[in-house]
């Protein structure tokens, strides 16, 4: 079976085991539904024909294939909070986490691989000092970082806003000034953890045998460093750089809140909040879907980096 195949087939039967999953622990939580929808005053009456419009007194696996279906089709259910489709919801706070994640992906990448190829190739003060901030980094929270980078940019240099959301269809520079600063209190973290990674897989490449060779050819220490220590140093990297995209795809509750984006983030604190079940289900999915999808991503970056990995697969 072919490398490609049996990470297809892997994907699908994940995919399966966490919709069981999903729906069995909600199953086995304690709450009426039809009780949180009506309250606590609700007639008898009322609540077991809202039970049965429900279909909870159906079997289980019947239960569990018609939710299934409804859920391949789309059909999530209806939020108790919000009193509207529950994949409508999450289409409208889809793209402003999805937005989110890009910007902090950006500054990451643009950040993070220039100064983790710096310190890993210098070892003066001045790579010092960067390794030293990246740890700094790592250490400061993004919600304080966030509040930081209001005082300064929004509060007293008065460049940019300093919370609410603009949708890119609307207005796609105040898009961009929206997202800047929650961006950067996420991308300072996930540069500091990036630049730390990267620098480690390449010093672990440097002893090794091809170097040497590489370095015994004439070739300059950047071509050394950038043409073969850099390109054998990109599939650990490559493998934190998939969880961070996990993580802020996920939803940054904490910045979101601070910076009042509707994001995901926020939709997860206010669906706990009012135990909005079928929203709460939802997004357990849709989270459990999304590090599934990007690990699968990651394995197929890793056979393009390294043919080797794929041949290995195949056998």
């Amino acid at each position: 079976m072919s490398f490609y195949l049996k990470k297809l087939l892997s994907l699908v039967i994940t995919l399966f085991l966490i919709s069981i999953v999903t729906f069995g622990v909600f199953q086995i939580l304690p709450g009426d539904p039809a009780a949180i929808i009506l309250g606590p005053d609700a007639d008898p009456f009322q609540l077991e024909a809202l039970r049965q419009s429900m279909n909870q007194d159906a079997p289980l696996l019947t239960r569990y294939t018609d939710w299934l279906g409804n859920a391949l089709t789309g059909d999530l259910g209806e939020s108790f909070r919000f009193h509207m489709p529950v994949s409508d919801l999450l289409l409208s706070r889809i793209p402003v986490t999805t937005s989110l994640a890009l910007i902090t992906l950006i500054f990451t990448l643009l950040i993070g691989l220039p100064l983790g190829l710096f310190i890993a190739s210098h070892k003066g003060p001045l790579g010092k000092v960067v390794s030293a901030l990246s740890g700094l980094g790592i250490a400061i929270p993004s919600f304080w970082m966030g509040i930081l980078l209001v005082l300064l940019f929004a509060v007293t240099l008065g460049l940019l806003p300093s919370s609410g959301y603009v949708a890119f269809a609307d207005n796609p520079i105040g898009w961009l000034k929206s997202l800047l600063l929650p961006g950067l209190s996420i991308a300072l973290e996930t540069c500091a953890v990036l630049i730390r990674y990267l620098k480690t897989a390449m010093l672990d490449e440097l002893p090794k045998q091809y170097v040497q060779t590489a370095r015994g050819k004439g070739l300059s220490e950047k071509m050394v460093v950038r043409k073969h220590i850099f390109k054998n140093a990109l599939i650990p990297t490559v493998t934190i750089l998939g969880m961070l995209v996990i993580d802020i795809l996920g939803g940054s509750i904490i910045t979101e809140n601070v910076f009042n984006i509707p994001g995901l983030g926020n939709l997860i604190i206010t669906a706990i909040n009012s135990r909005d079940l079928p929203l709460i289900q939802a997004l357990v999915l849709y989270l459990g879907t999304i590090v599934v999808v990007f690990n699968f991503i990651v394995d197929m970056l890793y056979s393009v980096i390294d043919p080797r990995i794929r041949v290995k697969g195949d056998n």
